[in-house]
């Protein structure tokens, strides 16, 4: 993998901690990251129309919270194999 270095893991997964989807775009895989970004999505809504008032924001949006919290290792996974075989490449 010669050419321009890939972004630092450690951005990737601040972009994945801030935002559904955002690290696995920044590391170069943007298809991945807008079907976490909208399973995200998609899973919140239904889990918060099938909760009551009572709950809790967490309670009720937990399914899209569910596949963000999987999404941030995957995004720094890609990121890290990523940039561990461009710095292989260099040496």
């Amino acid at each position: 993998m010669k050419g321009s270095p890939p972004p630092h893991p450690y951005l990737v997964l601040l972009l994945a901690i801030l935002m559904p989807g955002g690290g696995h775009v920044l590391a170069g895989q943007p298809q991945r990251g807008f079907g976490f970004a909208l399973f995200t999505l998609i899973l919140a809504a239904i889990s918060w129309h099938t909760t009551t008032p009572e709950h809790s924001f967490i309670g009720r949006a937990a399914l899209g919270l569910f596949v963000w919290a999987i999404s941030i290792p995957d995004a720094y996974r890609l990121a890290r194999t990523q940039y561990e075989f461009w710095q292989r490449g260099r040496a």
